[in-house]
């Protein structure tokens, strides 16, 4: 079984910044992509960013020059660094990750979800 554990969110005042990081463990024979998206008030699910299976990074464009994806291999471990938050951040923020399993399967796989609240 592959699970994701997410971990950072929380309470910040407009300005701060906070670091959101999505550990993933289990049966993973390699990682495909790697994405973090939001849930915010009154709109649908969207991408904020995210690794392309060869690697390259994309932005929504809110998140262009805020934020910042990152990822340990090692560890299986992905990050987004959210600097300059503003109220409308305030979210749910989910890591998404397509895995190949050693079945040689692939299959998506959604953190629980972690939620940043920013304070104006």
């Amino acid at each position: 079984q592959v699970q994701l554990v997410e971990s950072g969110g929380g309470l910040v005042q407009a300005g701060g910044s906070l670091r959101l990081s999505c550990a993933a463990s289990g049966s993973i024979f390699s990682i495909i992509t790697m994405v973090w998206y939001r849930h915010t008030v009154g709109k649908q699910l969207e991408l904020v960013a995210g690794f392309s299976s060869g690697g390259r990074t994309n932005y929504a464009e809110f998140a262009m020059g805020r934020f910042t994806i990152s990822r340990d291999n090692g560890n299986r471990t992905l990050y987004l660094q959210m600097n300059r938050l503003r109220p409308d951040d305030s979210g749910v923020y989910y890591c998404s990750l397509e895995i190949l399993l050693p079945t040689r399967t692939y299959r998506r796989y959604w953190g629980q979800g972690t939620q940043v609240t920013v304070s104006a």
